[in-house]
């Protein structure tokens, strides 16, 4: 007969939770399954609960681990096992992490860490249900001194208003920009609208000396680069052919002009 005092068993599912951790020490979560990574998170704040059959009904729900970090706290306490502790645990990591890639973003010039500005951009951005208009301001180094949500909605010409873009800009003393907004949609091409405002800010960049280094749109795991597809130099160029003309028309009004060859404003009448 096994005595009183031994009749307690030792936590049946502590070992299953040790596997499960000596998993992450040894190889982080390469080969985790996301209800894995779900259960491993549950387990740290329900110490003496097997979170298995939580982790999968959270994936079940809510669709990937993506969805279950960004679901509301009440959605997932709709989950028997899951309650207001485990779900705020949830919470805590998703925020360390949009934290920690902010920070990581800010610490190197954006040159050399592009992928680090995309992580955080994209963790930040992918799942808003509206659209948000971002500034990223850099010094002249391409140190990123400050990030601000300027715009929230339709971002169009009517809600992205350049002079705000640039007082702003001014303000924060930048001497480059980068700017992002996201497609609730998933989509990450450019809308016409897109582009008018893009070209309107790089004018306005190239007019108060502020650099444009890149617009991001931001889409279900894919965005789309104005500085990639060439736009960004193509709106530059632009402006210098109508500030060229401009000029022209100023020193020379009655001088007719080849259209294929544009007159330059030091060439001789």
């Amino acid at each position: 007969m096994v005595p009183n005092g031994n009749l307690q068993a030792d936590d049946p599912n502590e070992g299953h939770r040790q596997r499960l951790r000596e998993r992450f020490q040894q190889s982080g979560l390469t080969g985790f399954h996301d209800y894995e990574i779900v259960e491993l998170m549950l387990s740290l704040v329900t110490p003496r609960r097997n979170m298995k059959g939580q982790g999968k009904e959270a994936i079940a729900r809510f669709g990937s681990l993506r969805g279950v970090l960004e679901a509301p706290v009440e959605e997932m306490r709709r989950i028997k096992g899951i309650g207001p502790v485990n779900s705020l645990g949830i919470k805590i990591v998703q925020e360390v992490a949009r934290v920690f890639l902010k920070e990581k973003m800010m610490e190197t010039p954006v040159m050399d860490s592009a992928q680090a500005i995309f992580d955080y951009l994209y963790h930040a951005m992918r799942d808003l249900k509206h659209e948000v208009f971002k500034v990223l301001y850099l010094n002249n180094r391409n140190q990123v001194l400050a990030s601000e949500d300027l715009f929230e909605g339709t971002v169009d010409s009517s809600v992205v208003w350049t002079r705000e873009v640039v007082a702003n800009t001014i303000k924060h003393a930048a001497a480059n920009v980068i700017f992002v907004h996201n497609h609730p949609s998933g989509a990450a091409e450019p809308s016409d609208s897109d582009k008018d405002i893009t070209r309107d800010l790089v004018y306005a960049g190239r007019i108060m000396q502020i650099k444009v280094l890149d617009h991001l749109i931001i889409g279900d795991n894919r965005y789309y680069s104005f500085a990639g597809a060439g736009l960004i130099e193509q709106y530059e160029l632009d402006f210098l052919t109508l500030k060229m003309k401009g000029v022209t028309e100023t020193r020379f009004p009655n001088r007719q002009i080849d259209p294929a060859k544009p007159a330059l404003p030091w060439t001789r009448h």
